[in-house]
């Protein structure tokens, strides 16, 4: 009799269902599996008997049949041990079949026969849902992952033998014996930990971290080491507008593929923030393996990826952000398959002015002008055509430290938050309707559409544009970045000082690179 059990196969970060077929009948006492398997699936095969064997239950002494069904999809993970013990369970009559019917079992089975916690929950609940099954049977270190998924029930089991008891019961007393885990009621956590009120003085660098999250532009500081670009990076999150139920679902799905949800296994609540060493390579940043797993890039989605000494990254670790950047998406090609990984996120990158980092400071920098032309050409002109906001930041005197920045410590986070929810109300009445959240998402269809500009200001702008001989692209980023400028500014219009202040931000990076 052949015995059927929903289970999931990851790709990329979604999910397809795979159905574990098993059937169980006279002949010689042995086990085959097929369907296109990879080592550790295979050796699910010793697993299982042995747990079975551990746990007390002896299987007849009959030829048994395994598919992991479509069979031209690639199967990777330890998730299908208890879908197959179950279902040789229910084929050889020790189960009753209708035990799995409609349900959806996933779990790493250990020699002793304890369920482990396997990677990719959420997806495969999403999936599974999608596809009209409302039961889960999954490890209890998943179950919270899994029940934060509306609109289902999921069971939390520690071991086969809690599975073998949980499966013999009726299903009125399954539910008495072993209550479904309740959906936790969604909450964004507001992520204020570090406050830019500890950030003394650094007033323009404040600014552009609010326009950076008002309308999610991509950001570049330039200073000397102490001036405090890693302390404004760190504190960016904090200002930016709480994560949307559907983004955190979106963020989840990647840290869990990736296995990074943590201890709690729940949502991810707040916006990420990843900050890789420069000696992160390619495929750690980008994600890697023959069935690809998510890289640095993916997990900084709906969040911040930070570069620090940006220059100091390989140029292969580098370029591989410009399709992101511009895409909002990673697409790995492999000789079986392509994959596509998520990669919205916004960059900001830090960097030194020279090698030894006082440039141009005469009196204390002792690079040659050749040196600190090589050191900034690490940095490509495609790259730095991506970026929006460039901010220049100073070492700060002894009078400044004591004075003015007493009174500009005031300025912190909250009200910098309440600043950019603002502009953020703006911007979402402006995209009522659409799949746009922030200006920076505009393409060139919205910029037409939504972003107008008087005749004054359509004569400066061109003016600039031949003058600064612009790439197309870097006009448009001054147009989104002067829409974030006016939100910030309660302005409905876009008027000359607003462009203006735009540009600034861009000629920091024409006197280092122009």
């Amino acid at each position: 009799m052949v015995t059927k059990v929903n289970t999931g196969a990851i790709t990329g970060i979604d999910c397809r269902i795979v159905c574990v077929e098993v059937d169980v009948s006279n002949g010689l006492p042995q086990l085959d599996m097929v369907g296109r398997l990879s080592a550790e699936v295979r050796e699910a095969e010793k697993r299982v008997r042995v747990a079975l064997k551990n746990t007390g239950i002896t299987l007849p002494p009959q030829r048994i049949t395994v598919n992991l069904a479509p069979a031209d999809l690639y199967k990777e993970g330890t998730q299908y041990d208890l879908p197959i013990a179950v279902g040789m369970l229910a084929s050889a009559g020790m189960l009753p079949t209708e035990s799995v019917e409609g349900l959806f079992i996933a779990g790493e089975l250990g020699l002793e026969g304890n369920v482990g916690p396997i990677r990719g929950v959420l997806p495969m609940v999403l999936e599974g849902r999608a596809q009209g099954i409302k039961h889960f049977l999954l490890p209890k270190e998943n179950a919270k992952e899994g029940a934060a998924v509306s609109g289902i029930e999921v069971v939390g089991i520690g071991s086969l033998q809690e599975a073998y008891r949980y499966l013999g019961l009726p299903r009125d007393k399954q539910r008495q014996e072993y209550p479904p885990l309740q959906e936790d009621a969604w909450s964004a956590e507001c992520g204020l930990a570090e406050d830019f009120a500890d950030l003394y003085g650094q007033e323009c660098v404040k600014c552009v971290m609010e326009i950076a999250a008002a309308g999610f532009h991509n950001v570049l500081m330039i200073g000397p080491p102490g001036a405090g670009k890693t302390m404004a990076a760190r504190r960016l999150p904090g200002i930016l507008p709480p994560i949307t139920e559907e983004e955190s679902l979106e963020v989840s799905k990647i840290y869990s593929v990736a296995g990074l949800l943590g201890a709690d296994r729940t949502l991810i609540r707040t916006r990420p923030f990843v900050a890789p060493h420069h000696s992160a390579t390619l495929q750690a940043l980008a994600g890697g393996g023959r069935v690809p797993k998510p890289g640095l890039i993916s997990q900084a989605h709906k969040g911040v990826l930070f570069l620090d000494e940006v220059v100091h990254f390989s140029s292969g670790a580098l370029e591989v952000l410009r399709q992101p950047m511009e895409e909002k998406r990673l697409l790995i090609a492999r000789s079986t398959a392509s994959y596509e990984f998520p990669a919205d996120f916004m960059l900001v990158a830090a960097l030194n002015p020279c090698p030894c980092g006082n440039y141009p400071d005469s009196a204390r920098c002792r690079c040659t002008g050749e040196q600190v032309r090589r050191y900034l050409a690490r940095l490509s002109g495609p790259l730095l055509d991506r970026i929006d906001l460039c901010v220049e930041m100073g070492r700060m005197s002894a009078e400044e430290l004591h004075g003015k920045a007493a009174a500009q410590k005031r300025y912190g986070s909250a009200e910098m938050r309440a600043h950019v929810t603002e502009a953020r109300k703006r911007q979402q009445k402006r995209f009522a309707g659409t799949t746009l959240q922030f200006n920076a998402q505009m393409g060139v269809k919205e910029l037409e559409q939504l972003v107008q500009l008087g005749k004054k200001e359509r004569e400066f702008m061109d003016r600039v544009y031949e003058k600064m001989h612009m790439s197309l692209r870097s006009y448009h980023r001054i147009l989104k970045v002067a829409r974030t400028i006016a939100d910030l500014d309660d302005s409905d219009e876009i008027v000359l000082k607003h462009i203006q202040e735009a540009l600034c931000y861009r000629g920091v990076e024409e006197r280092y690179w122009g």
